[in-house]
């Protein structure tokens, strides 16, 4: 019987929190809307809504943005031919104000009915919550606001793009109004406000103002889809200056996406540079290398996940030494227990190696299954920077450009810097002297295959923040990292260098011109006749075992 009491009340009680906390909550009646549009709005015909709305839009009151969203949710209700209700929540916890005062109604009325719109009128909706939210003091909402008017901005919306256009001081929403305005004006009867707009359009640099401007120059039949031949002319002046600016964008596209690339496969080759130019072994086994690095990426950022997910974000650092460690140890053992004993032998090595990472990659499959797994960018590493419309450059890809810079800048420390450095390029020169002269060369030999074991596998990590990351993950990069090394000269790190960057660059001005496959097949071709003419590759080796 108490319960029976006292769930009535705690029912009334939320009710009226809720009741409350939508009166305080800012903007969310409609206060401030004319009585008369919010009538239209609820009683009106389909046409009589859409002048409404953009009636509401030539204003440019933001409070208006509330109530037309609760239109769009379904919020909005009437009682009988006099009232309207904003209503949210529902059942005993449902809360309404009047829409024309702001105030509140308590309790609900009876025979609430709920105002039904069709898709047209839904549509003019959106656009004019975009238009109006073009006033809000933040810098995203209003950058959302102007790209979702992009293409579906009609005249009505016009007024309230010049206000904001005339307050907004941020370049690119600037740029994104002008366009916008640009659009709605081309829409016009009024020839010389067309031709502005056409002459506006010159300075997009958006792939969607291409389209707009070759619409005008379509013929349809014998006639053009455009009357006007002014306009016309104009609109092909226009349409040049946007494909300049459009090329441009696409050039520097292609120069990242190449040097990105020839990022990725100086990392790739960095490491094989050093063992096949240290010991001349044919190592078929480094991919595997690459997969040991991403798979350890994969399971620091499980263990991250699992006992450390506030601190996500940077499983990567972590990550880094685990892959390089393990990828070294793999190629350690590999050597001292295989390759060793197989130095002088080119064609039993590359077998040998070549059934290592058969094995390896059977390991990996019974280990973490057959499928690819899934390695999280962390959050600093999403977006990109957009230094024209058409040509975003991922962070993602900065980084790793960043890092194999950082890479490539330790490496040649350790091999100019230390004493174990001096001993590989001692080796790598002339290994009967080094060895006369009490080089440990088996120990550097054992050493550099983890160095260069432990680099592929940094190599590994950074792939897997921009691929998937399976058991076959090294066998697309095995065959592209022994070219970067034998174009760039055996044991030459400027060499590889120079022929990672450069064959990343080319690579991918090929690919627009006649696709991925001929472009792949065009640098391998390019590589053997380079090969035939120069077999030193772009650096020869210097030393007296080289020149003999």
């Amino acid at each position: 019987m108490i319960a029976g009491r006292i769930l009535p009340l705690l029912q009334r009680w939320l009710a009226a929190a809720a009741l409350a906390g939508a009166t305080l909550l800012p903007g969310h009646a409609a206060a401030g809307i004319a009585p008369d549009a919010v009538r239209e709005l609820a009683f009106g015909d389909n046409e009589a809504r859409i002048r409404a709305i953009g009636a509401l839009v030539t204003a440019g009151d933001p409070a208006a943005v509330t109530f037309l969203q609760a239109l769009v949710d379904g919020e909005v209700q009437t009682v009988g031919e006099s009232q309207v209700l904003v209503v949210r929540g529902s059942g005993e916890s449902a809360a309404a104000i009047d829409a024309a005062t702001g105030a509140a109604v308590a309790p609900l009325p009876d025979g609430r009915d709920d105002v039904v719109i069709n898709n047209r009128v839904r549509r003019e909706l959106a656009g004019a919550i975009a238009a109006l939210k073009l006033a809000s003091p933040d810098r995203a909402v209003r950058l959302a606001s102007v790209k979702a008017l992009q293409g579906g901005a009609d005249a009505e919306m016009l007024p309230a793009v010049r206000k904001a256009l005339a307050r907004e001081t941020d370049a690119e929403i600037r740029g994104l109004l002008l366009l916008t305005q640009a659009t709605i004006e081309l829409g016009g009867s009024d020839k010389p406000t067309r031709v502005a707009a056409i002459r506006a359009l010159a300075e997009s640099r958006d792939a969607s103002t291409k389209t707009l401007l070759l619409a005008l120059l379509e013929k349809k039949g014998d006639a053009y889809a455009e009357p006007d031949g002014d306009v016309r002319a104009e609109a092909e002046l226009s349409l040049r200056a946007v494909e300049r600016g459009l090329a441009a964008g696409e050039l520097a596209g292609r120069v990242f996406s190449g040097i990105s690339l020839g990022s990725i496969l100086l990392l790739a080759a960095l490491g094989l540079a050093i063992t096949y130019g240290l010991m001349g072994v044919i190592n078929m086994a480094h991919g595997e290398m690459m997969m040991v690095g991403a798979y350890a990426t994969y399971v620091v950022q499980n263990l991250f996940r699992a006992h450390a997910p506030g601190a996500f974000d940077w499983y990567l650092v972590a990550a880094l030494p685990a892959a390089f460690v393990a990828a070294a140890l793999v190629g350690m053992a590999m050597e001292r227990s295989v390759i060793r004993f197989l130095y002088g032998r080119p064609l039993e090595t590359l077998l040998a190696t070549w059934g290592i990472s058969l094995i390896l990659m059977q390991a990996t499959r019974m280990l973490f299954g057959a499928q690819n797994v899934q390695v999280e960018n962390p959050a600093w590493m999403s977006g990109g920077v957009t230094v024209f419309s058409n040509a975003v450059l991922p962070y993602s890809r900065i980084v790793i450009i960043g890092f194999a810079a950082a890479v490539l800048t330790s490496v040649w420390m350790l091999l100019t810097r230390t004493r174990l450095g001096l001993f590989v390029r001692g080796v790598t020169q002339n290994r009967p002297m080094a060895s006369a002269l009490g080089v440990p060369t088996g120990r550097v030999d054992t050493l550099a295959f983890g160095l260069g074991s432990g680099i592929a596998g940094l190599a590994g990590c950074a792939l897997s923040q921009i691929g998937n990351v399976g058991p076959d993950l090294g066998q697309s990069y095995v065959v592209d990292s022994f070219m970067v090394v034998v174009l760039g000269g055996v044991g030459q790190l400027a060499g590889t260098v120079y022929a990672g960057l450069g064959l990343g660059i080319a690579n991918k001005f090929l690919e627009a011109w006649s696709g991925a496959v001929l472009a792949k097949i065009a640098i391998l071709v390019f590589v053997i006749v380079f090969i035939q003419k120069r077999p030193q590759g772009l650096f020869a080796l210097k030393g007296r075992m080289a020149d003999g």
